[in-house]
């Protein structure tokens, strides 16, 4: 399957209202090549303003999440090319990690196996994480004599802490899930036979919440981090007031239930969606 078409290097099945979406080059460890990126991009547009599509699951078939980056398809025959092609690969990978860290539904990376190098991108770009326990997360560049690129060194920066990133990418060594959930790489590490039930468990109570909220949510936790606390502080007051007005129903259906009903307690558990007048 060297040659598998673009269309194939992605995988989607859409069942409950949750889009599984797979790297689907398990006989290259679906590492990500110009094809997958392309086939990528079109699928997540696809998925996006879904009405069955509630949240997405991204994975990858096989043992591996993605072992990053395509050696020979998205560098080495890139760079033959010239800077045009290198910069056109560049664009087709990071254009849909872009649109994947501002989705419009929640997103969660499944990581069943290698995640490695250029693979970071997509995993920071997904809203929650859950590894299996033996999954191995690497960046492997120094070993190649080059620097984790890519945003990959911003990553493990961001999610880890300054010792950690600085021990993960000079040292060149792999941690398991179980250490990357100790760092903050990811949420949670799990058995790797109870990966896709956990990740179920979280993905059915994101699908109980307010969506228009959620996704509200998911973009401020994003942008604050950037800001000083006085500059989030007004973002967020702007953005609560912007959401509250294009949602009213929904904060008035909540309050309803929780003064009126008294069916709904907001520290355990959301308010009914289901009955939310539109």
């Amino acid at each position: 399957m060297s040659d598998r078409a673009e269309e194939d290097t992605v995988a989607v099945t859409v069942e409950n209202r949750i889009a599984w979406v797979s790297f689907n080059r398990p006989e290259k460890r679906n590492c990500m090549s110009p094809k997958l990126n392309r086939q990528m991009r079109r699928v997540l547009e696809e998925l996006e303003f879904r009405d069955d599509v509630g949240l997405v699951v991204l994975t990858g078939e096989g043992t591996a999440w993605s072992a990053g980056m395509d050696l020979k398809e998205y560098f080495r025959e890139n760079e033959q090319k010239g800077l045009g092609a290198t910069r056109g690969a560049q664009r087709e990978a990071y254009s849909w990690w872009e649109r994947l860290r501002w989705y419009e539904k929640p997103t969660i990376a499944m990581i069943n196996g290698w995640c490695f190098g250029g693979a970071y991108g997509p995993l920071f770009a997904c809203d929650l994480a859950v590894a299996a326990e033996d999954a191995q997360f690497g960046l492997s560049e120094i070993n190649w004599g080059i620097l984790p690129g890519g945003g990959a060194s911003k990553v493990i920066a961001e999610l880890t802490g300054f010792r950690n990133a600085m021990y993960h990418a000079m040292m060149g060594e792999n941690v398991d899930g179980r250490k990357a959930a100790e760092w903050g790489l990811v949420n949670e590490a799990v058995p790797a036979d109870r990966l896709k039930a956990r990740v179920l468990e979280i993905a059915e109570v994101l699908l109980a919440k307010n969506p228009q909220a959620l996704r509200s949510t998911k973009w401020a936790v994003r942008r604050v981090r950037e800001m000083t606390y006085d500059n989030a502080e007004d973002y967020l007051i702007r953005a609560q007031e912007a959401a509250n007005y294009f949602d009213s129903e929904g904060r008035k259906e909540a309050t309803r239930q929780f003064i009126d009903d008294k069916t709904f307690k907001p520290g355990l558990g959301a308010y009914d969606v289901n009955k939310q007048r539109d």
